[in-house]
């Protein structure tokens, strides 16, 4: 075994999972629940970009259906970026389970 042959393919596995979560950062993945009326746009990394509501389900009178709904959003847009960085990490990774990744 070569330890400089390793530790070399180690620092380009290294500077590969860097430059991957840099582009995943930049990704956006979008979440539609309660039928399309609100949906929300999030990076990979988990940041919300934005949330679009329907003014249909607007009702002063039941707030907590809306919250709901957002809430719902927000954690399927952030789980859906969290599954394609998990998946594209794989993929650079060869399934090491490398914690952190």
């Amino acid at each position: 075994m070569n330890i400089a042959k390793l530790m070399k393919q180690a620092q380009q596995m290294q500077a590969g999972l860097a430059a991957k979560q840099e582009e995943l950062a930049q990704q956006i993945v979008e979440s539609s629940v309660g039928g399309g009326k609100v949906t929300v746009t999030a990076t990979c990394s988990g940041d919300v970009v934005s949330i679009k509501i329907d003014p249909s389900v607007v009702d002063p009178s039941d707030v907590e259906f809306l919250e709901e709904l957002v809430l719902k959003g927000v954690q399927d847009a952030i789980n859906t970026g969290k599954d394609r960085s998990a998946t594209e990490m794989k993929k650079l990774t060869g399934g090491l389970g490398i914690p952190g990744l």
